[in-house]
């Protein structure tokens, strides 16, 4: 009766840790968009709003160890963190030479406070894991429930509002869900990390045909922003778990899908309708191609090693080439370094992306294949847009949880102060 009780007690403290970190993680991802057009407005939700988040995931960390845990973790891939954290350093340094060191010193920051709050984040699901072996607590399933929530806003805002949730391209020609409150192209970015997240759960047959409802929301969303690459990366990820899966029904399931939604889908987002137009802008990747061979003939020889400041690309607030549009940043995130941070910036990232990419390699079967289907729409979103080393973005945060993830590993040893506080929560015995 007694180890019913507890273990009665335990399933009510995981359903209550479950829904904080979900709610963290929501309001942390929602604070990356612009709600208001009020500046003051959009500002403290931003900043406060993310530093609360930060302060929220410290305290849902200090709650497991409280109930019955001891933070022992070891370090774990060490070299890809240490990169990350050359990076920030040369970031920070990099103000004595900015133009505009108060937009550096801000975009730094919110970098830095991201990282921190997935620190405490991976290392709540890491305690978990450990101390509480049984529990159904899954980062993929918190990500993919956190995206299906946010895109579901936007999915009924277009049509209970169009004027704020769709946002007129092409001269009016053409709509994209997203508006003026996020990037059409980073929402879908959103989605298919939603879509990564979900296949898991429907790999394990958690809640069917709940799951299949959220993705048909995510894929609906996907189309509606209009976002090419977002697409690519969708199909790219399904056609990952086909190849991994080892369960027919899901892989015939996941196939039978490719072979519906893709050549619609390629044909309306991708080919526009096969415009001849929009065909050339796929060429030049809707210029851009002209924009970066700028940026490299004309912006970086001016600042070639150690560029012109963090999330800088020009001395002035906007890069304009002799034969180019003007542009605040590059659409691609290792372009956007490698004029920031210059070339030594560039080889610091570059070197930090392999270590992290070989460090999900060596994870166990589960967790790689989980942490490469978050990877790619992220990889992809950073050859076009903001990505994982750009201006803040919640695709930043989404990496530096993968970084986070392959940081730490569980550990046997613990020391006579956690022993104690083990013993005095009745958890040791379970772990010792």
């Amino acid at each position: 009766m007694k180890l019913h009780l507890i273990e009665q007690d335990h399933q009510v403290f995981l359903k209550k840790i479950n829904w904080q970190l979900l709610i963290v993680l929501l309001l942390m991802v929602a604070c990356f968009f612009t709600w208001s057009e009020n500046i003051v407005i959009t500002r403290a939700i931003k900043l406060v709003g993310r530093l609360t988040m930060l302060i929220a995931s410290w305290y849902i960390y200090r709650s497991i160890i409280r109930y019955g845990a001891a933070d022992n973790l070891r370090s774990n891939n060490f070299l890809s963190p240490l990169f990350y954290a050359l990076y920030l350093l040369l970031g920070l340094a990099s103000f004595m030479w900015s133009t505009n060191i108060s937009y550096s010193a801000l975009q730094w920051f919110m970098t830095a406070q991201t990282l921190v709050f997935c620190f405490y984040f991976i290392k709540s699901l890491y305690l978990l894991d450990q101390f509480f072996p049984n529990h159904n607590i899954r980062l993929y399933n918190l990500l993919g429930n956190v995206s299906f929530i946010l895109v579901l806003v936007f999915v009924i805002g277009m049509f209970v509002n169009p004027d704020v949730f769709f946002r007129l391209t092409h001269g009016g020609v053409e709509a994209r869900m997203g508006g003026y409150m996020m990037n059409p192209n980073e929402l879908g970015m959103l989605a298919g990390i939603g879509v990564a997240g979900l296949l898991f759960d429907l790999r394990r047959n958690h809640a069917k045909w709940w799951t299949i409802f959220k993705l048909v929301i995510l894929f609906f969303g996907l189309y509606a922003t209009g976002s090419r690459s977002s697409l690519i990366g969708a199909l790219l990820i399904i056609g990952f778990h086909v190849y991994q899966s080892e369960q027919k029904k899901f892989a015939l399931a996941a196939i039978a899908i490719m072979i519906l939604v893709a050549p619609i889908a390629i044909y309306k987002v991708v080919l526009k309708d096969g415009d001849p137009e929009r065909m050339e802008e796929i060429f030049s990747l809707t210029g851009r191609l002209p924009f970066w061979k700028a940026l490299i003939n004309e912006g970086l020889p001016r600042e070639p090693l150690l560029g012109f400041g963090f999330m800088r690309i020009d001395y002035k607030e906007y890069f304009q080439g002799n034969n180019t549009y003007p542009g605040k940043m590059t659409h691609n995130t290792f372009m956007q370094v490698l004029m920031n941070l210059g070339l030594i910036g560039l080889v610091i990232v570059l070197m930090q992306f392999i270590l992290t990419l070989r460090g999900i390699l060596q994870e166990n079967a589960e967790k790689k294949l989980m942490l490469l289907c978050l990877l790619i729409p992220l990889l992809i979103n950073s050859f076009t847009e903001f990505g994982i080393f750009g201006e803040s973005n919640y695709g930043i945060l989404f990496y530096q949880l993968i970084l986070m993830y392959i940081s730490f590993k569980s550990n046997t040893i613990f020391s006579v102060q956690q022993k104690l506080h083990l013993l005095k929560t009745k958890r040791i015995s379970d772990v010792v």
